[in-house]
């Protein structure tokens, strides 16, 4: 589909969808392709064509505070949301690109109501029957994909602190899984726990290592 406007007008893709008789339109996106533990998160996210559709921003630009408050605002916006997630076992035996993609597809299949076009963030398209556009750095050119990646955001972060409180010895509160240098040495240090990726490198090398 040619689109003839300005990126900068994150709604554009949603708006013109729309005039072409997709009354319905989705966004998704996913949260945790590159961390060493923990799930990966999807969201999806269907906003009223009269939002506010400018304050939705890559999530990964905000700071937790205004990412915390869109997520809220979002939510208490009457905005359609959809979650959806693979664990560590599904990332472990698809691949994190398979993972990622089913979590989107769950995420859909969530929503309130079914979206009659999906607007996905990234080149590969979500494993779903339904209308779709691939955006590459979509957070940054559809509102809707940049809502999405503020959901998912914060629903995987929120898991990430549960887990802080059953495995406090890696700070996963800090860290939310990503490969930092002090959750590598941690891993070194304790060894995997049970929601490490351990087909990940800088987990593999230390299954099976008695600590």
């Amino acid at each position: 589909m040619r689109h003839d406007f300005l990126e900068t007008d994150t709604f554009s893709f949603e708006r013109e969808l729309i005039k072409h008789g997709y009354a319905v339109v989705a966004g998704t996106d996913e949260a945790g392709r590159g961390p060493l533990a923990g799930p990966v998160v999807a969201a999806s996210v269907i906003l009223s064509d009269d939002c506010d559709f400018q304050k939705f921003k890559d999530s990964k630009k905000l700071s937790p505070s205004v990412r915390c408050r869109l997520y809220r605002e979002l939510r208490d916006s009457g905005a359609m949301i959809g979650i959806g997630m693979c664990s560590v076992d599904e990332i472990n035996q698809l691949n994190i690109l398979h993972a990622s993609l089913l979590a989107m597809k769950k995420s859909v299949e969530k929503l309130p109501i079914f979206p009659d076009f999906l607007l996905v963030d990234g080149k590969f398209a979500v494993p779903i029957i339904l209308p779709q556009e691939s955006l590459i750095k979509g957070e940054s050119r559809s509102a809707s994909i940049a809502a999405a990646s503020i959901v998912a955001k914060e629903v995987r972060d929120e898991i990430m602190k549960e887990y802080h409180a059953q495995f406090p010895e890696y700070n996963f509160l800090k860290h939310k899984g990503y490969p930092t240098a002090e959750h590598r040495q941690l891993i070194a240090k304790y060894g995997p726990c049970e929601i490490h990726r351990r087909t990940f490198k800088g987990v593999r090398e230390h299954v099976g290592r008695i600590f």
